[in-house]
């Protein structure tokens, strides 16, 4: 499992002109899983994502986490997380979960995040094309792969 942090002012995530998510202050995660994943490696990544500490302290410092901040957090699938691209310029994304698998993973992910989640809340739809707005803060992006969980 594979997830991009984005630390953010501002995210939004739209599909047709709906919107599906949005919040102020806190992170936007794009969220993969790849072949190896199952429902084990869903609260290891949560409780990564949730205790990062990346908001700053008044010198500027990391010191607060998502969790510390009541900031908010919108989850975004992204399968595209887990392209391969070591050969040619078209990537591969055989390393990718299904896609019913990882819909399924996905589904129990944000029902576990918006449990645990002390701000606003919001999530993507797997498999639309989506639209999705990142005001990123800092800027701060961090990847998490669950081998680091």
């Amino acid at each position: 499992m594979r997830a991009l942090l984005q630390r953010v002012s501002v995210g939004r995530v739209s599909v047709e002109g709906r919107l599906l998510g949005e919040i102020g202050p806190g992170i936007v995660a794009l969220i993969g899983f790849g072949q190896q994943d199952s429902e084990n490696s869903l609260a290891p990544m949560l409780e990564n994502l949730l205790n990062l500490r990346i908001f700053p302290d008044e010198r500027g410092r990391f010191h607060f986490s998502l969790l510390d901040t009541k900031g908010g957090l919108l989850l975004i699938p992204q399968f595209t997380l887990y392209a391969e691209t070591s050969s040619g310029r078209r990537p591969d994304f055989f390393g990718a979960l299904a896609p019913e698998k990882a819909k399924h993973l996905f589904e129990q992910f944000v029902k576990m995040a918006e449990a645990a989640a002390a701000g606003s809340f919001g999530c993507g739809e797997f498999g639309a094309h989506m639209l999705v707005e990142i005001l990123n803060d800092g800027p701060v992006t961090i990847m998490l792969d669950d081998r680091e969980s």
